[in-house]
């Protein structure tokens, strides 16, 4: 008879957890992600160390992408998996298709074939059985939409996945989703993952807006320092640049962020970040735990990805949470009045206005 496995028992710490949007799938606050580092530029017992910092620190969300570091992310986080012992059911880990491993004619999109035969390789490469949520990691306007759908509820319905959620899909694309699997009795999309952070606003709380009102979808926010900016470190895209491996997405995102940085809008950028800086300052935090429990702090967000290239980074970044009672109706108020870009709502015209308390 075999022993029995000896598994690294979860302890949520301090850890508060959210619904995932409407299901019934808790998770973290905060969750750690793969994109850039893990698989990538950090790679091996690194990595262990990483996850094992994160696991300890109540964090169980693990997010990762066929494409990070062409399918090297699932297959370092898998790997860390096994050899920490930790225990499946403990773990929620996602996953996202649409970039692939390879540049076949079938290999990238989000066509059925590729879905499906995407699905099962990043389960594969990850050594898992299932996945809780898999990502449709963009929108694709060349297969159509019944397709998609279609195709990520046969995904669930073979159990490699509990649920499907999008990445920087717009409003109207979400809403065409839930509209078809409305209309077929499938299943919609859960969630979206989009960027969210001080100094980007506009989609995901005002285009998103109606979304989140209708169908109750939460966001698991990628990039909630600005890719470092609102970190506060002067020359840390430089940094970065030297050290990530480029591939022609990645290439492309920071390039035309660095050049922003050239122009008055990116100038003006830096100057937030210096005023929020004092206001962090005065928290007793840093910058970037100030930005990260701002976006924590927004109703729809149901997790913050957080990335980091060694452990320390995940404690320190963990200490948000210390910060989040701090942001009091006040200290929001200072910080609106330094970013000045609250996206505007929705102009009603030649109307009275309605009753506050029912509107």
């Amino acid at each position: 008879m075999a022993a029995a496995t000896t598994y690294r028992e979860f302890d949520p710490k301090n850890m508060p957890f959210r619904r995932l949007g409407p299901t019934g799938l808790r998770v973290p606050l905060f969750s750690l992600g793969g994109w850039l580092t893990l698989g990538g530029t950090v790679v091996g017992d690194p990595v262990k160390d990483i996850m094992k910092v994160a696991f300890e620190h109540g964090i169980n969300m693990f997010d990762t992408a066929e494409g990070y570091a062409a399918g090297n992310s699932e297959l370092e986080m898998g790997r860390v998996i096994r050899e920490l012992n930790l225990r499946r059911t403990d773990l929620v880990i996602s996953t996202k298709i649409y970039f692939g491993t390879r540049k076949g004619v079938n290999d990238t999109g989000l066509s059925r074939k590729h879905i499906i035969e995407g699905t099962r390789a990043s389960l594969d490469r990850l050594g898992l059985d299932y996945v809780d949520v898999v990502f449709a990691h963009r929108p694709d306007p060349t297969v159509p939409m019944e397709e998609i759908v279609r195709a990520f509820n046969w995904v669930i319905e073979k159990g490699w996945a509990f649920y499907w959620a999008t990445s920087e899909w717009s409003a109207l694309q979400i809403e065409e989703a839930y509209h078809v699997a409305d209309k077929l009795g499938l299943i919609g999309p859960v969630a979206e993952q989009c960027q969210h952070h001080m100094l980007h606003r506009e989609r995901p709380e005002k285009e998103y807006a109606p979304v989140y009102k209708r169908y109750d979808i939460g966001t698991t926010v990628w990039s909630a320092l600005a890719s470092g900016l609102l970190t506060g470190k002067a020359g840390f895209y430089v940094d970065l640049i030297r050290s990530v491996v480029l591939t022609e997405f990645v290439y492309d995102f920071f390039k035309n962020t660095l050049q922003s940085l050239n122009e008055e809008e990116g100038h003006q950028k830096i100057e937030k970040v210096k005023k929020l800086t004092k206001i962090a300052e005065e928290l007793g935090c840093t910058t970037a735990q100030l930005a990260l429990a701002w976006v924590a702090r927004q109703p729809q967000t149901s997790t913050v990805i957080l990335g980091a290239s060694k452990p320390e980074q995940v404690i320190d970044n963990l200490k948000a949470l210390d910060v989040i009672p701090k942001l009091t109706p006040e200290v929001l108020e200072k910080i609106e009045k330094v970013l000045d870009n609250k996206p505007s709502p929705e102009v009603v015209l030649a109307r009275l206005p309605l009753d506050p308390l029912r509107p």
